[in-house]
Parts: C-alpha cells; structure tokens; sequence
C-alpha cells in the first residue's frame, strides 16, 4: 500500500529524511532508476552518454498517432493523415514539443493555453509548472503516464506561453490566490468533477490550495516541496541569513532595478536561476530554449513581479480574491490523499524548510525524498514523479 496510517510529526520527518523509498519501475522495458532517490546522477550520466540500455529509442524514430495511442514507426515512415508525429531523442521519454497538442479553454479571467494527451475517458492528472518553468518540464511524465492510460492536461499559467488574459484591463496578478483559483476554473471549464493534481513551484502552490479550499474537487495530491500555502500575515519576519541569500532574487524583484532587469534580460535571468536551483542537473542550452519562449507572453514581467511583492506584503492584491486570501491566512489543513516531494539539492525549498509543513497534511500522506534532484523535479527525475502520481491513483 503507497499510504499507512498517517504517523506522528517526529516519524514523519524522519521517513523524508533518512528512510529513502526506492518504488519498482513503471515498466521494465522503458523504465529507468534515474531519480528513485538511489543513484540518479550516476544513471543520467550512463544514459546521457549513450550507455544506459533501458528501452531507448534510436534516433530519427518516430512514434504516431493512431487512434489516440501512440505506435512506434522506423524513421522516415509516417502513417498517411497522422495528427501529429514525435521525433524521438535518444532518451527512453525524451520527446519534442511536436508531440503537444494545444488548445485553448476560457476560464472566468482566462484564455488558458494547455496541452492535453491520453484518452478522453482516462482518469484526468492536472499537471501545473512554476516560475520560470513551462509545461515542457513535464514532457517526460506525460509520455509514461500516456503509457498508463491517464488523461494528462498540462495548462500554462497565467502570464506564460499562449496563455491570455480575457480583459486588458485585468490586474496582471501573481498573488497565490490568483493560481489557485485558475487551476480550479480549468477544472470547471473542462468538466471535470475530480482529478489528480501535481505541481511544482507555483503550480504545487495552485494545487495545494485547490486541495485545501476544495477538496471535492481533488482525488490526490502532489507537491514538491510539502505545504505549499503561503503565510503572508508572518512574510515580515525575517528568516535566517541562509535562508535570505537563497531569496536574493525575490528582493531584487521588490525594486524597479529587478523590474528592469526581469524585463531586459528575462532568459538569461531565468537560465541563471534554472541553474542555481538544480545545481546538479546538467541542462542542455537546448532543453532551455525550449521553455524559455514561454516567458516571451505580454503579461510575464507585470505577473511575475506582483507575484513576489505580494507575498511580501508590498502590493496590494487583486480585491476579486480578497475573500479567498482570507480562507488562505488560516493555513487551512490538506485531507485529500498527497505525496510530498523533495529534491535532496533543492536551493530554493531545502528539506529543512519543509518539515513544520507536514503537519498541515491531515489526510493520508506520504514525504518522499529524492537524492541527488533539485527545484525542477519533474524534469530532473519524471520517473519518481510519474511513480508518485501512479500510487496516487490507487487510493
């Protein structure tokens, strides 16, 4: 069973800290060890470099779309009337922004660009990405739970890609609020009674509050980085200088000068902070050219910069999501089914940060730490983050 009766604080820490939970491979003929919190770096190393003998396609193969399933096809050969084509990388999940299909939902606020694989009739995994990631950071969950039959939609959020605001005279906000209630607008606008929600960064945040303000709506849970809800009302009090250089880009963005510079030098900026935050991941300039386009949307500085001052304290929020924010000063406790996850070189959310959080996980729970994976953990290690959303399903 993925969940036990849930165990004290003191037994909670010490299964995130020292108890390592290596999971069994989805399957055995595609599926790798990288990231099961035993040796990932050593297997990236292996099959970056061609070694690794784990299902990995050959390049120039392709796979088709043939009746909403995918099939593999020698390079070259396309099925006649094929929807849509990926070209295969030499990694067993590896895969271009080819194999996306997009499209467009209105929420109340929103034009929301997603991506969405899978059957139509599968159990729906909303997946949601942070700051400054896009949905290509789940390309490679998304491809094994296509294998598993799960629907997955992948939306970006506001301020990122294609994603739009209906009016122009819509406050650009970044507030907690604000993505919470989209990713629960989504679920409205595609009519979907319940589904699994997985984020990172913002998006473990949007899901967290779904999770928290409306249970009904939310089968599982998953978070990396643990309870995700922010405490405003304490944003003032000053946290150890440790923690306060680890931050230094959230000050910078209080002032004009960050406000400049986010402007100016946005990919560059975030292909920094991609780096500090995962300081073990090797990332291709490729890999990050294809997100950084996403940052490229009107909306990104003014929904970014509102964002970090808000949860300071130095911008005043949209009054649409004052009644919610006030639900959200109470911390309200998690009791849908979750799974925290950390990333043992997390430079943004280390694993210290992150323990007072559990006890806001009053349902089944479950803290799962990853050796050797940073910020972007569905990226770094999808297999984990994949397995997590699986066990999720069984609930």
């Amino acid at each position: 069973m993925p969940f036990a009766a849930k165990p004290d604080a003191a037994m909670r820490r010490r299964d995130c800290s020292q108890r390592y939970i290596k999971r069994p491979p989805i399957d055995s003929n595609t599926t790798s060890a990288r990231g099961s919190v035993i040796d990932g770096r050593r297997h990236r190393r292996a099959h970056d470099s061609g070694r690794a003998k784990l299902g990995c396609e050959k390049r120039g193969s392709h796979l088709c779309c043939q009746d909403g399933r995918f099939i593999r096809r020698p390079p070259g050969e396309r099925k006649r009337g094929c929807p849509r084509t990926i070209r295969l990388a030499h990694g067993p999940y590896r895969r271009t922004i080819e194999m996306a299909r997009l499209k467009h939902v209105r929420t109340l606020m929103l034009d929301v660009a997603y991506e969405e694989t899978g059957p139509a009739d599968g159990m729906p995994v909303v997946l949601v990405h942070g700051f400054p990631y896009d949905p290509r950071a789940f390309d490679d969950v998304v491809a094994i739970l296509e294998r598993q039959d799960l629907r997955t939609i992948v939306p970006y959020v506001r301020g990122y890609g294609d994603t739009r605001f209906r009016s122009s005279a819509a406050m650009r906000s970044g507030q907690q609020a604000a993505v919470g209630h989209d990713l629960v607008e989504l679920l409205d606008a595609l009519q979907l009674d319940r589904a699994i929600v997985a984020g990172f960064d913002w998006g473990a945040r949007a899901a967290c509050i779904v999770a928290a303000l409306w249970p009904e709506r939310v089968r599982g849970l998953v978070s990396c980085g643990g309870y995700q809800i922010q405490d405003i009302a304490t944003s003032t009090i000053p946290s150890d200088p440790e923690s306060e250089r680890r931050w230094w880009y959230q000050y910078y963005f209080h002032t004009e000068r960050g406000r400049n510079g986010l402007t100016r030098d946005r990919h560059a900026l975030c292909r920094l902070l991609w780096k500090l935050w995962s300081p073990t991941w090797s990332i291709a300039d490729t890999v990050f050219d294809r997100t950084a386009s996403s940052f490229d949307n009107p909306d990104f500085v003014d929904v970014v910069i509102h964002s970090y001052r808000h949860r300071h304290g130095n911008a005043e929020g949209d009054p649409r999501y004052d009644a919610t924010e006030a639900r959200l000063a109470t911390l309200p406790d998690i009791r849908v089914p979750s799974i925290a996850i950390h990333g043992a070189v997390d430079a943004v959310t280390p694993l210290r940060d992150s323990d007072a959080h559990e006890t806001h996980f009053s349902g089944e729970f479950e803290c799962r730490l990853l050796q050797g994976v940073g910020h972007n953990v569905p990226q770094e290690s999808p297999e984990a983050y994949a397995r997590a959303i699986l066990d999720l399903r069984a609930v």
